[in-house]
């Protein structure tokens, strides 16, 4: 597994109720997109930062998410462009379901 970790500076600061609401509108778009596990919408304590935390099932499948033309929406969208970092996920402790999973 694969999680990348993507962040971008707000030109204001947000509440978490005006972060819900951009995300709710943006969130049916990971609906069923392929190689996507799970996603995180997040907004830092100051407000002053977003993005999302991704669980991928491979980068090729991150790589494929993130396109030019995916990077200008979020830039127009939030105000500014993104940074993608990876990350690999060599064990995962899992509390719902009580399981530890290595790769």
């Amino acid at each position: 597994m694969i999680v990348s970790i993507v962040t971008f500076k707000l030109p204001e600061i947000w509440t978490v109720a005006q972060a819900a609401e951009v995300f709710r509108s943006t969130a049916p778009k990971y609906l069923g997109r392929p190689g996507l596990v799970r996603k995180h919408y997040y907004l830092s304590e100051s407000g002053d930062r977003a993005g999302g935390i991704y669980f991928w099932e491979s980068k090729a499948a991150a790589e494929a998410c993130y396109t030019p033309e995916w990077k200008a929406t979020v830039t127009e969208k939030y105000g500014s462009p993104p940074d993608v970092f990876y990350v690999d996920v060599p064990v995962t402790v899992d509390n719902v379901a009580s399981t530890i999973e290595s790769t």
